[in-house]
């Protein structure tokens, strides 16, 4: 171990470069404008209520695969983590693979919202985008991309509606929500969801947020402000750092009696494990997806672990099934650049050849 240098003139010296930077900083901070959220171009094709349907731009010099792509994001945090900024957006990696690529937006959830049920989420809403996007495009099926909890609504409406689903890939998806490893899930076995619900209505993002950081109070609150510091002095770097910070404190309200129905019938009930997740007055059978399907899972996943994505693999009846590890974080598999490098890709490489 190499000996700590506390000189008088070595502190001095770092104490010095600390004020230049936090000098720095405050103009950068300053000059950093309007924080932008989303950067690829895109067009609203589809709303009902909150909801928007988007289809991103494609590349004018890239061959458009015929088969279009569904992307159903999680409704606990916003979408545009997918596109964040330009050298780091899996949309924009997606559309340079020839993927034609929607997107659901939810929005942002009120009061007026607090009755919406899984079945109006699963069987209403992401139905009725797919429908629309199958009839504007002639075709009996599409491709789906779901992404954390919308991995798990994409899981549920490919066994409910396998006639209208191609491929199915899923993205740091939990199947097993009682894995040893899951500290999420053990504070959920805790918890009086019809009392939250029934108190509060909607369940306030504010929250569920706070619930997430505290999953790694240390390295999600203090430890990453004072990291901070250390790119104070460049421009690029702050807009970046605070693009994220938007994005995390972007966390919208959920409706009640979704939020009760997905609390019970998976972090309590493990509802895909046991045979017993319903959707309405219907059972999901994960044996009804035969599509090709490929499962990405991020190995240091503080959110969803391996172990619980892995799970999926021999639960439905596809005969094409692919997993890809990533060796990364649950943030990390979408905005990293070795996820540019590697996950968005192979993502658009295994579609192209079952498309």
């Amino acid at each position: 171990m190499l000996p700590i240098d506390i000189r008088a003139d070595k502190i001095s010296e770092e104490m010095i470069e600390y004020t230049r930077k936090l000098g720095q900083g405050m103009q950068n901070l300053i000059d950093a404008g309007t924080i932008d959220t989303g950067v690829t171009p895109k067009d609203a094709t589809y709303t009902e209520d909150k909801l928007v349907l988007y289809r991103y731009q494609r590349p004018a010099d890239v061959a458009q695969q015929p088969v279009p792509l569904l992307v159903i994001y999680a409704l606990v945090n916003r979408p545009y983590m997918a596109d964040i900024q330009e050298n780091r957006s899996t949309i924009k990696g997606l559309l340079e693979t020839g993927q034609d690529v929607y997107l659901i937006d939810w929005g942002y959830p009120d009061q007026a919202d607090c009755a919406l049920t899984l079945d109006d989420y699963i069987n209403g809403y992401i139905d009725r985008c797919v429908d629309y996007i199958r009839e504007s495009h002639g075709l009996d099926k599409i491709n789906i991309l779901g992404i954390c909890q919308g991995g798990v609504f994409s899981l549920m409406y490919s066994a409910l509606h396998p006639d209208k689903v191609r491929n199915l890939v899923t993205m740091v998806t939990p199947v097993d929500f009682k894995t040893p490893d899951n500290l999420l899930s053990a504070w959920a076995q805790n918890i009086d969801v019809d009392l939250a619900v029934d108190t509060m209505g909607n369940i306030p993002g504010e929250l569920l947020n706070f619930t997430f950081l505290s999953l790694k109070p240390f390295s999600l609150t203090g430890q990453k402000y004072v990291n901070m510091v250390d790119l104070l002095d460049d421009p690029g770097k702050v807009k970046n750092f605070l693009r994220m910070e938007k994005w995390i404190f972007d966390s919208p309200d959920q409706a009640g009696e979704t939020f009760r129905e997905f609390t019970k019938c998976f972090y309590l009930r493990n509802g895909f494990v046991t045979g017993t997740a319903t959707v309405g007055d219907q059972t999901v059978d994960l044996k009804q997806i035969s599509c090709p399907m490929l499962n990405i899972y991020a190995l240091q996943d503080h959110l969803v672990p391996p172990d619980a994505s892995k799970a999926l693999n021999g639960m439905t009846s596809s005969k094409d099934y692919t997993e890809l590890a990533f060796p990364g974080g649950h943030i990390g598999i979408y905005v990293s650049g070795k996820a540019q490098k590697e996950v968005t890709p192979a993502i658009g490489n295994w579609l192209n050849k079952r498309s």
